[in-house]
């Protein structure tokens, strides 16, 4: 069994989307997870999300470091950082500085460059600013960015060569649905895979429907095919871990938030202790 994996747990944003950072937190307390993975501003793509205002000092800035605090929860990953050909790297500092004040352990970039070496250039800057504040970085592959695969990712963050620091966030659901294996994972360096997001699925999604899927309604882990005991195997065994199913057809049938990042955990918690 892999000792991260099994013995901690973070519940993330999009598993209970419906919630508040602050809300999160109580709901991964409830749930029996160690940490959260949340959204720093309420994005509009995600419209059953509700508003917030969350930047240093704020009363959900302040009333989240509370729950954290007072439910030992801690913030594994704080979203969302996303790079363009537009982003100046400047603007990231006040977003960066409320992740920092959290206590988070990293941010999550998403890379829309399309520009090779601006790509690099700029994340590599992003890398340094981060660091500034004492965040690790994780690099998260999808395929409707520009960073559409492990292997692109792994290439990102190796030029930056900042092992155990800046890494990889591989989403299970993003390395099936981008043609990549777990066997890919597996032979990936340990160094440079930081982070796990754990789902399930069904073994193939209509192109169309994929955003959907990525956002709004996987499966829960052992429900799919998309073999998330797999994965953990795969995972290095200093990497974290967290559950991101979002569920959109049990939220809009009345299931609680409770109760849905309590299934979305024990999935993933039956998996683990089964391996």
């Amino acid at each position: 069994m892999h000792s991260a994996t099994s013995a901690r747990l973070a519940l993330d944003h999009l598993t209970v989307v419906d919630t508040t950072p602050s809300q999160l937190v109580e709901a991964a307390a409830d749930a029996g997870c160690q940490a959260v993975c949340a959204f720093l501003e309420p994005m509009s793509v995600l419209p059953d999300m509700p508003q917030f205002d969350m930047h240093t000092g704020s009363t959900e800035f302040r009333e989240t470091r509370a729950r954290m605090r007072d439910l030992e929860i801690g913030l594994d990953i704080a979203y969302p950082f996303t790079l363009t050909g537009r982003s100046e790297i400047a603007a990231f500092r006040p977003a960066l500085e409320c992740a920092a004040g959290l206590d988070a352990w990293a941010v999550n970039v998403l890379n829309y460059d399309r520009d090779p070496n601006r790509q690099i250039e700029n994340f590599s800057a992003f890398c340094e600013l981060a660091g500034e504040y004492g965040l690790n970085v994780v690099l998260e592959f999808f395929p409707s960015s520009q960073v559409k695969t492990l292997e692109q990712a792994l290439g990102l963050v190796t030029r930056v060569n900042k092992p155990d620091h800046v890494g990889v966030n591989v989403d299970l659901l993003h390395l099936v649905r981008s043609g990549g294996s777990l066997q890919d994972l597996a032979g990936a360096a340990p160094e440079f895979i930081l982070y796990g997001q754990f789902c399930d699925g069904r073994a193939t999604c209509d192109p169309e429907q994929r955003e959907f899927e990525a956002s709004a309604q996987r499966m829960l882990p052992g429900e799919g095919a998309l073999d998330p005991a797999g994965f953990a195997r795969a995972l290095p065994r200093t990497c974290r871990a967290s559950v991101e199913v979002p569920q959109h057809d049990a939220l809009h049938s009345g299931i609680s938030k409770a109760e849905r990042a309590r299934r979305a955990a024990s999935g993933v918690r039956s998996i683990l202790q089964n391996l």
